[in-house]
């Protein structure tokens, strides 16, 4: 269970895509909430994320945090309190400081992450094991900055079962994270009739996650490309996150 709420938590905080020459797909004020649900009617819990405008350092850089937590009868015998923080640079995405607190039913960890790209080098500090850490790095994202760097890919020429990759720097290590392509979908949503794009998360095995997680992401077709709908088949049920609520929007939500 451990291992599929933090998949399932982070990739409602990493996964998107649209343009990479302009940030046209968010901007500053954008808030999502995501209702989480087991087996698509027993309320899980909540996540949220929202980004704005911060100084670090003396610099204008974008901040988000992503918050999950569960609620109802699984707070009852598997309580998560998740909090993400990012910060990263506003023209080419790329993350300077990465905070991660998380308890997921005793499961305590309580990193940050501070990219130095003069000397190549990740700087880790772990309260939870008070222990410190440098790692090499080269061209790598986070799980928040992914969120609105991938959202700024262009996808417009995807055919099916292509994949778009990026590194993934997560735990003082790096983890190769590919979206494979599946096709278009239209879904009946609360919010009406939502034009969408499928794909599917493939990781690296024997780490954080499995190699091949049965994980389906409805990504909306518009210029936001935001999830919509995530579903995790487990072993028994399945574990399902759609938004619920939206604000601050860059572009117009399309709606059929």
């Amino acid at each position: 269970m451990k291992r599929y709420t933090l998949l399932f938590f982070a990739l409602v905080f990493l996964t998107t895509t649209n343009s990479q020459d302009n940030l046209k797909a968010f901007k500053s004020g954008e808030s999502l909430r995501y209702k989480m649900s087991y087996s698509g009617f027993l309320r899980a819990g909540t996540a949220v994320l929202e980004v704005n405008e911060k100084e670090l350092n003396g610099k204008t850089v974008f901040y988000t945090k992503g918050k999950g937590w569960t609620s109802g009868m699984i707070k009852w015998f598997f309580e998560v309190d998740d909090v993400y923080e990012s910060y990263f640079d506003k023209d080419s995405v790329k993350p300077y400081l990465f905070k991660r607190k998380i308890d997921e039913g005793g499961y305590k960890k309580h990193r940050i992450t501070s990219f130095n790209y003069n000397s190549k080098k990740a700087y880790v500090q772990d309260f939870t094991i008070q222990k410190d850490t440098s790692v090499a790095f080269s061209n790598v994202q986070d799980i928040l900055s992914s969120f609105y760097y991938l959202r700024n890919k262009d996808v417009s020429g995807m055919k099916l079962g292509e994949e778009i990759a990026i590194d993934m720097f997560l735990d003082s290590q790096v983890y190769p994270f590919k979206l494979r392509f599946l096709g278009t979908e239209t879904l009946k949503t609360k919010f009406g009739k939502i034009n969408t794009l499928i794909f599917r998360p493939l990781v690296q095995s024997g780490r954080v996650f499995k190699a091949q997680e049965s994980v389906t992401l409805w990504i909306t077709a518009d210029a936001n490309k935001i999830p919509i709908k995530i579903k995790a088949d487990l072993a028994v049920g399945s574990l399902r996150a759609e938004l619920e609520t939206y604000k601050g929007l860059a572009n117009p939500f399309v709606k059929n």
